[in-house]
């Protein structure tokens, strides 16, 4: 037999499997787009349960865009916030929960977005590299973290017995000590270049502000030196009081010291 002749069914077999390929594809494609809500939201259901979350933002995209008032369509408004977020889209992410948060004002799940958006915000602190080296971020303005304690503390004024509002008062803390971390840094950062009346305004910020949070310590004694450095004794000694009143085991720290050629 010659090898022309073994030629012959080898092309009809490939043009068989081709066409068989084709109707295939055409009928994914037709059965696709005859999908009703309930099915594409099945099968963003399905992507998220198995972590496809790409595959799953795109079929509740689908779902929105094609059936943007069917109920699925609604629930995969706040479903598309939690697949954003965790295919680390922040912005899309922050967007959906602020949509959601403005068309559903009344929903008995906007506590949800509301919580999520701090969440998102909270997670964008830092990346992966600084968490792995533990890195300080005291000097860095805590533009997120403001932005995370906003949404957190608005979730806490609107609904204080959501179930997300435990959760929400323990990352407040932890921001509220970022910010006043911050505040501080600055006010040393002025003290040191002589901007007294500027390290002045950042201390009492952070003291009027953050009241608990470990950096007011440190704050009160900028006030302290700070009020010495403008020549203001009677505002330094005030400071010095209520310093010593709240951390009298830590006087000493404030205490003026003495020029070696002073006589007692």
């Amino acid at each position: 037999m010659r090898l022309r002749d073994l030629a012959h069914p080898c092309r009809i077999l490939l043009l068989v499997v081709g066409i068989a390929v084709l109707t295939a594809g055409c009928r994914s494609h037709r059965d696709d787009t005859r999908s009703g809500p309930e099915t594409i939201y099945a099968r963003a259901q399905k992507a998220m349960k198995n972590s496809s979350y790409g595959e799953a933002i795109k079929q509740l995209e689908t779902l929105q865009s094609r059936f943007p008032f069917s109920e699925p369509a609604r629930q995969a408004q706040i479903d598309l916030i939690y697949a954003y977020y965790k295919n680390r889209e922040v912005d899309p992410a922050v967007d959906a929960a602020d949509t959601f948060i403005r068309e559903n004002p009344t929903n008995p799940r906007v506590d949800y977005a509301y919580y999520m958006k701090g969440l998102i915000y909270f997670e964008r602190q830092r990346n992966f590299l600084e968490r792995w080296f533990n890195v300080d971020l005291s000097q860095r303005p805590p533009i997120n973290a403001k932005k995370s304690f906003d949404a957190f503390e608005e979730l806490l004024k609107k609904y204080p017995h959501s179930q997300y509002a435990a959760d929400a008062r323990q990352r407040m803390i932890f921001l509220r000590n970022r910010l006043a971390d911050f505040e501080l840094y600055v006010a040393r950062y002025y003290m040191r270049r002589g901007a007294y009346v500027g390290a002045l305004n950042r201390a009492k910020f952070c003291v009027e502000n953050y009241d608990g949070a470990p950096a007011v310590q440190g704050s009160m004694k900028v006030l302290v030196d700070a009020y010495r450095q403008l020549h203001m004794p009677e505002l330094a000694a005030n400071a010095e009081r209520v310093y010593a009143d709240n951390y009298p085991g830590n006087v000493k720290d404030i205490q003026t010291k003495k020029s070696w050629w002073r006589i007692l």
